[in-house]
Parts: structure tokens; sequence; C-alpha cells
């Protein structure tokens, strides 16, 4: 996201930070690029739109479908999760504003419920090396905060903030976005998403959906929502007995995968209904607008239409 940032404020296109948020000002300027080129105004990074900006680099879709299905799940949800693209959402860092010291990654792991520790822990036992490249003489500081308290690691946390906009300060701020970004600790995090994949799974068997595009919704289900309760359950395969029958057993899932996200949304409290609905219509559909984002599964995460693979979950 930053590369792309600074390549179009390099054509002179974006005036924004370099914040890796695919805000406003980025789509702004994705939409006048592919405006005079020809190209369709979308604001989506497209395969065509990044051919144009990085000629000689593979595509954000192609380095997505590199990545297992799984990592692909949590990356939408990460993006959803932070407001912030792939990769991105693995370095996505917030202060105490909602009373957790620090929150970090795609799924915005934290201090106070202690699930944060487990994955930094898992960091320095299994890649010391990378944790002293980017802690260097900081990590002893960390490593002293992981073997506190809850009280005294909250207490660490709120010293490298300011106590007003819960920014962090600097290093740590760039420190963690660095970690973030490693290859390893994307992989501890996707480990530590694993209870997540294992009851999108469960959702898929259960409701008979079998594409890329359901299981991503499923996990979002999972991480968003927790799962789907019993009376819903019922309202769901309720409406699945309605749907007309069709050739086309694609046409089918979508509708069962727009149904389901209608029904868990309005299970959900009133405030939080629209939101719910919007973000899980985007995933039924393929594409959409969340928090004022634009996205298109397939072009910005490999999600398809298409049988996943379980092997890669």
């Amino acid at each position: 996201m930053r590369q792309l940032e600074q390549r179009l404020k390099d054509l002179g296109l974006y005036t924004g930070a370099i914040d890796g948020i695919f805000g406003g000002g980025v789509q702004s300027a994705t939409k006048n690029l592919q405006a005079s080129r020809g190209l369709p105004i979308n604001g989506i990074v497209d395969e065509a739109t990044w051919q144009l900006l990085f000629p000689d680099q593979t595509s954000i879709e192609n380095q997505m479908l590199a990545r297992p299905i799984a990592s692909r799940c949590l990356a939408l949800t990460g993006s959803f999760e932070t407001s912030r693209g792939a990769p991105e959402c693995f370095s996505a860092l917030n202060g105490n504003f909602d009373g957790q010291g620090i929150s970090f990654g795609a799924l915005q792991w934290n201090l106070g419920q202690a699930t944060l520790q487990p994955m930094l822990s898992a960091m320095l036992d299994q890649h010391a090396e990378v944790m002293q490249s980017v802690f260097h003489d900081n990590l002893g500081g960390l490593q002293t905060m992981l073997d506190a308290s809850v009280e005294n690691q909250l207490n660490w946390a709120a010293s490298i903030q300011d106590p007003h906009t819960f920014a962090v300060y600097e290093p740590w701020k760039g420190l963690f976005s660095a970690l973030g970004r490693t290859p390893e600790f994307q992989a501890i995090q996707l480990a530590h998403a694993t209870n997540y994949q294992r009851t999108a799974l469960a959702l898929c068997a259960e409701y008979k959906v079998v594409t890329e595009r359901a299981l991503a919704l499923m996990f979002d289900i999972a991480v968003q929502n927790g799962s789907i309760e019993n009376k819903t359950r019922m309202l769901i395969l309720g409406d699945f007995a309605k749907l007309p029958s069709h050739s086309d057993p694609l046409v089918s899932e979508v509708a069962r995968l727009q149904i389901i996200s209608i029904r868990r949304a309005e299970a959900a409290k009133a405030a939080f209904v629209d939101d719910i609905r919007c973000r899980k219509l985007t995933i039924a559909n393929g594409q959409g607008t969340v928090h004022g984002i634009s996205y298109d599964l397939e072009q910005q995460f490999g999600i398809r239409l298409t049988p996943f693979d379980s092997s890669q979950t």
C-alpha cells in the first residue's frame, strides 16, 4: 500500500500521507490515473491499473494468489478491521482507545485481552534473529514487558503513547510496523487465526457453500460476529428452501451467500445492522464499498467464485 501511495505521489496524483491506508485520497488519485489512460474509472487497483503503475512487477492480485486461501481470507477481514489494504493490515497498530493498551495486526490482537503477548513470545522463540533485526536496542524492553504482569504491560503501553490521542510514539510505532511487514510475523498471525478458520470451514459445510468467496464470508462472520445462532440458522434455511432452482450452481451459491449475509446482519444489534450487511454483502457479491473504501475481492485478494482448496486452510 505504501508503495502504491509513493508511486501515485511520484506521478503527481496524490498529495496525502504515506501511511498505508487506502483512503479517499488514494482512491481519487487512482481514478484520475485511470481516467487519463482510458481505463474503467472505478478507483480499484486492478491488474490493468497495477501494470500502468508498476509494469515490471507482479500485480497485487498475483501476489495474493500465491498465498493459501486462509491467508487471503485473513487479509480481507484484516482490511475491513483496520481500513488498511493487504499487506499493510498485518502491521496495523492502534493505541489505548479501547482500554486494551495497544492493538496490533490484521485482527487487532491486544495486550488487555492477552491475545498479543503469545504472538510476540512465539516470534521470540521461533525467530529470535528477526526480532533482533527489527527491535535492536529496544528488544530488551519488549522482553521485560512480556515477562511483567498484565497490569504492568498496560502501564508500559501507556508509557509509549500520547495519553489524549493514543498515538503510539516513535520508535515503537515504526518498530511494530516493521515487525508486521515480516513474513514470519504474518505467518504467526495466520496461525493464531486457526480457530476462526475452523469455524469458517464448519459453517461452509453446514450451509453447503463451497467457493473461496463463501469461505471468506464465513471467516469474516467468525471474526466479526462469532458464529450464527440457531434462530438465524432456521431463517437462513427457510430462505434457502424458497430459492428457485438454477442450472448454474454459481448463481445459486451467490444467492445463498446473499441470504446468509442479510440474515446474519439482521441478527446484530440495530446500531450495527447496516454496517454488517454492507460488509457481508461486499463479500457475497465479490465487490462493494466498506467504510468508504472500494473492494474487489478477486482483483485485490485473489478471492474468487471457485471452489476453495481445503488443504490450504
